[in-house]
C-alpha cells in the first residue's frame, strides 16, 4: 500500500476518541492464541459500548512471536469489521521494527497506531525523536506516543511530545503515563494549545481527573468495560451521582491491578469469571501471580462494583441498543 493509499483509507477511518479498551490475548492451555475467545472479547466490548479496541502492552504484544504479533493485529482488524476503531502497538527496540511494524498494522485496516519507547537501552531525547518520527514517516496514520514510564522507567519530557505535534500536528496523539498523571496531562495540554488529543491509560484510576482535564478518551484494561462504560458515559454527560457512585468502587478493583502482570492476571481472572475467556493463562515469566486469598477479595470489590452498576438505571448507549445483532454474536459466542 503506498502512502497515497494509506492517506486515502485515513480519511475514511472511525473517529479515534470515547471508550477504547485495551484487549486481553485469550490463550488456550497449549498457550496458543485462543481466537475463538478473541472474537468472543471483541464482541463482548463493542456490545458494553466501546467505541473501538487496542492492541497494546496489556494485549501481552511483548510475549508474542513476530508471526503472533502480526497474527493478532490482523484478526483484531478483521473482527471488529467497521464498527469502530482499531489502535495497534508498533513500540519496538529498534527504529526499522517499529517502522515495519506501523506498515503492516496501516495495511491490515488499523485506525492509528501506538508507541512504546524502546525499553532496552536508554537514550537521549534525539534518539526517541527520531524513533516516533521513522514511525510518523512510515505511515500517515495518527501515531499514540505513549508515555509508559512503569515499563520504561524515565518519562518522556512535555517538551518532546510537544515538538512531535508541532512537527505531525494532530496525527500525533498522547498516552501519558508518567506521574503525577494529572499534572503532566495538563502540561501537556497546555504545551499543544490545547488541539492535540489525549487519552487517560490508568484503568480508570484518574478517569475522572483526567476528563476534567480535556482527555479525547480513556483506554482502560477490557476486564471492567461494565462500569467504565458507565463511568464514561456519565462523565460524558456530566452526571455526577453516577460518577460518583462508580469511581470508587472501581478504584477498589484496580488497586489490584499495580504493575503489568498484575493487570494481566486479575484482568484475565475476572474475563474468565464473566464468561469471555476459557482460561485465565499468562505467559510467564511472571513478576506476579493470584494467590487465594487475593482471588477472594477481587471478586469480593468487582462483586460489589457490579451491584453499583445494576442498581444505576442507564441503558446501553443508542448504537448498542439500536443493533441487537452486536448483542446476539456475544452471546453465541459465549
Amino acid at each position: 500500500m503506498s502512502l497515497n493509499d494509506q492517506s486515502s483509507a485515513a480519511i475514511a477511518k472511525p473517529r479515534l476518541a470515547g471508550l477504547l479498551p485495551v484487549f486481553q490475548t485469550p490463550f488456550g492451555a497449549d498457550e496458543r492464541i485462543d481466537l475463538g475467545g478473541l472474537a468472543r472479547e471483541i464482541d463482548w466490548l463493542f456490545a458494553h459500548g466501546a467505541d473501538g479496541v487496542v492492541m497494546a502492552m496489556v494485549s501481552e504484544v511483548l510475549r508474542l512471536t513476530g508471526d503472533e504479533r502480526r497474527a493478532l493485529a490482523e484478526s483484531a482488524c478483521a473482527l471488529v469489521a467497521g464498527r469502530g476503531a482499531v489502535v495497534i502497538s508498533v513500540g519496538a527496540e529498534s527504529s526499522f521494527a517499529a517502522a515495519d511494524a506501523a506498515r503492516h498494522a496501516a495495511g491490515c485496516g488499523a485506525s492509528a497506531l501506538m508507541a512504546i519507547p524502546p525499553l532496552a537501552v536508554a537514550v537521549g531525547e534525539a534518539e526517541i525523536a527520531g524513533y516516533y518520527r521513522r514511525i510518523l514517516d512510515a505511515v500517515e496514520l495518527p501515531v499514540v506516543v505513549q508515555d509508559a514510564s512503569g515499563y520504561v522507567g524515565k518519562p518522556l519530557s512535555i517538551a518532546l511530545q510537544a515538538s512531535l505535534f508541532q512537527e505531525y500536528g494532530e496525527r500525533v496523539m498522547f498516552k501519558p503515563e508518567a506521574a503525577p498523571i494529572g499534572q503532566r496531562l495538563s502540561l501537556l495540554r497546555d504545551a499543544t494549545g490545547g488541539a492535540a488529543a489525549i487519552f487517560e491509560g490508568t484503568g480508570g484510576v484518574s478517569l475522572v481527573d483526567s476528563h476534567r482535564r480535556g482527555i479525547a478518551g480513556t483506554m482502560p484494561g477490557a476486564d471492567l468495560i461494565v462500569a467504565v462504560s458507565r463511568l464514561w458515559r456519565a462523565l460524558e454527560d456530566g452526571d455526577r451521582t453516577v460518577v460518583d457512585a462508580i469511581h470508587p468502587a472501581l478504584c477498589a478493583v484496580l488497586a489490584h491491578e499495580n504493575s503489568l502482570d498484575a493487570f494481566l492476571a486479575v484482568e484475565k481472572h475476572l474475563l474468565v469469571r464473566q464468561g469471555v475467556f476459557s482460561h485465565a493463562r499468562v505467559r510467564g515469566p511472571v513478576g506476579y501471580a493470584l494467590d487465594p486469598e487475593t482471588i477472594v477479595e477481587v471478586d469480593r470489590l468487582f462483586e460489589g462494583l457490579m451491584a453499583i452498576v445494576a442498581g444505576l438505571s442507564r441503558p446501553l448507549p443508542s448504537s448498542v441498543a439500536a443493533d441487537p445483532a452486536v448483542l446476539t454474536r456475544a452471546a453465541s459466542r459465549a
